[in-house]
């Protein structure tokens, strides 16, 4: 979509039709991603909608330097981490009630082991490892990572996404898969 494109007009100016095109062209995309980064079918599901809630809400703000693919993707990443680092929170906070309440038993905020549904049977079990170990990088080497490998988006768009350098972009993947090989490594022992 280019600048001053029609359907990008259309969607400023309120049109409906325009809006249910943009749903159906980016909903299973931005599902995956916060499918991928949240591990978690119902908090994806949310996120989902809350996206495309805050696309109907904004979408005057946008001003077409980007793609409206990278402006969705975006808008998905910043929601996504958002709720994790909310979730982070509530995190620390269960685990100090769990301390002075001295009841044992599983920490509620725990994750489940994670099995995205669009695995395929026969690698589920290794794709379990996968997330796990996706889920110990660091923020921003854990969007870049999916974003490039789970999403298949080129460099140059996760660097408009993440608002960073493609340069940056790099160096991030690379640190990423180091982080991820050592993690695997780590488990296997």
């Amino acid at each position: 979509m280019t600048i001053n494109d029609p359907f990008i007009q259309a969607l400023k100016a309120g049109d409906q039709q325009a809006f249910r095109t943009l749903v159906d062209t980016y909903q299973q995309k931005v599902l995956n991603t916060a499918l991928s980064m949240l591990q978690n079918q119902e908090t994806a599901e949310d996120i989902t909608q809350d996206v495309f809630v805050s696309v109907f809400k904004t979408i005057l703000s946008f001003n077409e330097k980007s793609s409206v693919s990278t402006w969705i993707y975006r808008i998905t990443v910043n929601k996504c981490l958002d709720h994790l680092r909310s979730a982070g929170r509530q995190k620390k906070a269960g685990f100090l009630v769990q301390l002075f309440q001295k009841e044992e038993g599983k920490d509620l905020a725990d994750q489940p082991d994670f099995i995205h549904p669009g695995v395929v049977l026969e690698k589920r079990e290794q794709s379990k490892y996968l997330f796990k170990a996706i889920n110990s990088l660091q923020e921003n080497q854990k969007t870049a990572f999916i974003l490039t490998h789970i999403e298949d988006l080129p460099q140059r768009e996760v660097a408009e996404i993440m608002n960073i350098s493609v340069k940056a972009v790099e160096s991030l993947l690379q640190r990423a898969k180091t982080n991820l090989r050592k993690f695997l490594g780590d488990m296997e022992r």
